[in-house]
């Protein structure tokens, strides 16, 4: 489970915050939990819904000739859970325009009352995907209504039209987002299950097995990040055992 103790974001900051979802719930089977007003649990795992990876292993290195598994991503209606979906592509598109607009079932998605639930998927950004490699990829995407207005988790399109007011001046955004591995039963990860660990100090930016929990996570998202080319900066352990940052 990741819990976020900081609320700062930009579009490369959220990207990254993505990518470590991603990583941690779909590849290392752990949960994934916001700290804001209303938690929402976007996965949990259970012990009896784990798959054996060496099996999938054997079926993701066959080849799959020229065509690509293009993999939408888009916010859901509470703001903060992440949907995807996977598109075939003929080919690997060379710029975004190839891409297509896709759609999706809105009302499944806290975003479309069910009798008009047809939403659409716009491509803003893509990447290459860590997951699956080779050509395929990550598409970032925007979220229409049928009436072609932005659905109300879209702060994307707002913000970028402010961007775009100031981007003579460059700004630039020095982002940290910290965060808390907790394992399935909602314990912090690696915690004596029945105690604490020893008071607070050697373990912000601590070095070995006894200081620092869950640094292949943390490996796993920094190769991420810089595989796909988004811009993350660095990265430490904080104060408290399982706790993380990232730095944009």
């Amino acid at each position: 489970m990741i819990q976020y103790t900081a609320s700062r974001s930009s579009q490369e900051f959220k990207n990254m915050g993505e990518m470590l979802t991603t990583i941690s719930t779909q590849y290392f089977a752990v949960s994934s939990t916001s700290t804001t007003s209303t938690p929402l649990t976007i996965l949990k795992m259970q012990s009896h819904a784990q798959t054996n990876k060496a099996v999938l292993d054997r079926y993701m290195s066959l080849p799959q000739g020229t065509r690509v598994q293009a993999t939408y991503i888009w916010i859901d209606g509470t703001g903060e859970g992440l949907r995807s979906k996977t598109k075939t592509l003929e080919s690997k598109p060379g710029k975004m325009e190839d891409l297509p607009i896709w759609n999706y079932d809105g009302s499944s998605c806290h975003q479309a009352e069910g009798s008009n639930s047809d939403t659409y998927l716009h491509p803003v950004k893509m990447y290459p995907c860590p997951f699956r490699r080779g050509d395929n990829l990550l598409v970032l995407c925007e979220a229409y209504r049928y009436n072609k207005e932005p659905t109300k988790t879209n702060k994307r399109k707002t913000c970028l039209a402010v961007m775009e007011k100031a981007k003579e001046f460059k700004p630039w955004f020095g982002i940290e987002q910290e965060y808390t591995l907790l394992d399935q039963d909602g314990h912090p990860f690696g915690w004596p299950k029945n105690g604490f660990p020893g008071p607070q100090g050697p373990y912000y930016c601590g070095v070995g097995a006894s200081r620092v929990y869950g640094r292949d996570i943390v490996e796993a998202h920094y190769r991420c990040c810089l595989y796909t080319g988004i811009k993350i900066s660095g990265t430490n352990a904080e104060v408290m055992p399982a706790q993380w940052e990232f730095q944009v």
